[in-house]
C-alpha cells in the first residue's frame, strides 16, 4: 500500500505537469493551426527569468513565480504579434518551422542573458512539509502541484464552455475564416491563446525546475510526453490531451516500478504507437470531414 500510494500521487503530479504542457500545445494547435514545438523552450525561458531574479534579488519563490507568469503572458503576446501573425498566410509546415526557429532564438538568447550555468529554484513548499498516509510520505509540494494544476485546467475548461470568450475560442478553433467573417475577434483569440499557453508551459517549468535545475533542455521530456498525450487523447479536442497526459504519467510510473526502470517509458510509447495504428485520431479525436 505504501508503494501504491506513492506511485499514485507521483503519477498525479507528473500527469499534471504533462497536462499543463499538453493543454498549451492544443490551445495553439486549435486556434493558430500549427504545432508549437517551442512550448517547452518558452516555458524554460520564463523559468530562467524566475531563477535569475530569485538568485540575484532574494525574492521568495512565490513572488518570482508570479513575475515569471507575467513575463510568460507577455512572451506569448509578443511571439503571436511579431512572429506568428505576419506568417498567417504560410502553410502549416512553414509555421511549424517558424516555431523551431523560436527554439533556436531562445536557446541562443538564454546563455547571453542568464549565463552558461544551470540555475536553481526551490520547491514552493520545503521537503520537510509532509504528512503520511498508509505509510507513504506525501509532500505538500506534490499536493500543491496537483491541486493547482487540476484547478487551473478545470477553470480553463469551464471558461471555454460557458463564456462568450470561450465560445469565440471554440469557433475560431473550428473555422477561423468563417469566424472572422461573423465578427469574431480571431486575432485577439489567437493572441490570448499564445499567452495562456506560454503561462501553462512556464508553470510546468516551475514545477520541474526544483528536480532538475533550470537549463535550456530541462523540459525536453515533458514536451515529448505532452505531444504524445495530445496524439493519444486527440488534438481535435481540448480535454483529450489532458486525459492522455494522465494516462501516460500513470503508465510510465507503474511500468517503471513494476516492470523495468530502464524500459518502462519505451514500453509505454511503443504501446501508444500500436494503439494509434488502429485509432490514428486518438481516444477522443474525430476524423476531419470536408463540407462542400
Amino acid at each position: 500500500m505504501t508503494a501504491l500510494f506513492t506511485l499514485l500521487f507521483n503519477s498525479l503530479e507528473t500527469g499534471s505537469i504533462y497536462a499543463l504542457a499538453a493543454l498549451g500545445i492544443v490551445l495553439i494547435f486549435r486556434t493558430s493551426k500549427t504545432t508549437n514545438f517551442a512550448q517547452g523552450t518558452i516555458g524554460t525561458f520564463n523559468a530562467y527569468i524566475a531563477a535569475f531574479i530569485f538568485l540575484n534579488n532574494g525574492y521568495s519563490i512565490w513572488v518570482v513565480a508570479l513575475i515569471a507568469l507575467v513575463t510568460a503572458f507577455l512572451t506569448g503576446i509578443i511571439i503571436d504579434t511579431i512572429i506568428i501573425r505576419p506568417a498567417s498566410k504560410v502553410s502549416p509546415i512553414s509555421k511549424q518551422i517558424i516555431t523551431l526557429g523560436i527554439i533556436m532564438v531562445l536557446i541562443g538568447v538564454m546563455p547571453f542573458l542568464f549565463g552558461l550555468n544551470a540555475l536553481q529554484l526551490p520547491r514552493f513548499f520545503d521537503a520537510s512539509n509532509s504528512f503520511k498516509i498508509s505509510g507513504a510520505t506525501l509532500y505538500y509540494n506534490t499536493i500543491f502541484v496537483i491541486v493547482l494544476s487540476v484547478s487551473l485546467m478545470g477553470i480553463m475548461f469551464w471558461f471555454i464552455n460557458h463564456t462568450k470568450w470561450g465560445l469565440a475560442t471554440r469557433v475560431t478553433a473550428s473555422d477561423e475564416t468563417t469566424s472572422r467573417l461573423m465578427g469574431v475577434p480571431t486575432k485577439r483569440v489567437t493572441m490570448i491563446s499564445w499567452a495562456t499557453a506560454a503561462m501553462f508551459g512556464t508553470l510546468a517549468a516551475l514545477f520541474v525546475a526544483p528536480r532538475v535545475s533550470v537549463y535550456s533542455n530541462m523540459l525536453i521530456t515533458v514536451q515529448i510526453s505532452a505531444f504524445f498525450a495530445g496524439t493519444l487523447g486527440g488534438f481535435s479536442t481540448f480535454f483529450g490531451p489532458v486525459i492522455g497526459a494522465y494516462i501516460i504519467a500513470f503508465s510510465q510510473n507503474f511500468t517503471q516500478f513494476y516492470i523495468s526502470d530502464v524500459w518502462g517509458t519505451v514500453i509505454v510509447y511503443t504501446l501508444i504507437l500500436i494503439f494509434l495504428y488502429f485509432k490514428p485520431y486518438g481516444l477522443f479525436g474525430k476524423k476531419p470531414t470536408k463540407k462542400v
